[in-house]
């Protein structure tokens, strides 16, 4: 890969942390070039709609990001309850690690932004429905029924959302670790009707 493809991968990546630590109106592209140690005048060369492009590409970035992880726990998995435990208990480390401070990069573009951006909330909600497709099809092949796999998926994406919020707030994993026990109980009641 080309210098100039990997400068833009860069600010991607600095995008998304940025906004997981202060969100979409706390990012200023001028963060996203010093953090990312990109060449100034690239913004617009890699991002001709500016940061709204670049925010949109951060968080699908971090879906993608977001399915490798739930695609790594459901390789170590051998049931949907394990599959639930072990994806709370990486998000849950990942906002211990940080020290309270990264959040989720899609949440802030659909709370900040508003109605500001249709092309933001068109991130957000393939963002999400991303995250949520990944999830139902591991629980699917761990023997959750369709519809249940689906339900269940939605459930535990939003309950890590507002993990992540509650416990940035909080500064305290017991947030993901109520809805850890809730849902991870949800996931074996599911898989024993199947």
């Amino acid at each position: 890969m080309g210098r100039s493809s990997d400068s833009r991968q860069r600010m991607v990546a600095a995008a998304r942390q940025l906004i997981r630590e202060r969100g979409y109106h706390g990012t200023a592209l001028s963060d996203v070039i010093e953090r990312s140690a990109a060449p100034r005048g690239s913004v617009y060369y890699h991002f001709p709609e500016g940061k709204v492009q670049m925010a949109a590409e951060a968080a699908d970035s971090h879906a993608r990001e977001q399915v490798e992880v739930i695609n790594r726990a459901a390789g170590s998995s051998s049931s949907a309850e394990d599959l639930v435990r072990t994806y709370f208990d990486l998000a849950r480390e990942g906002m211990v690690n940080s020290g309270y401070q990264r959040g989720c990069a899609i949440a802030p573009l659909v709370i900040d932004a508003g109605e500001e951006s249709g092309e933001l909330e068109a991130a957000g909600h393939r963002s999400f429905s991303t995250m949520v497709d990944g999830m139902a099809f591991q629980l699917i092949v761990l023997g959750v029924k369709n519809a249940a796999a689906r339900e269940l998926a939605h459930a535990v994406v939003a309950a890590v959302e507002g993990a992540l919020i509650t416990s940035r707030a909080l500064r305290s994993p017991e947030p993901f670790d109520a809805v850890r026990a809730v849902l991870a109980d949800r996931a074996r009641n599911v898989s024993a009707i199947n």
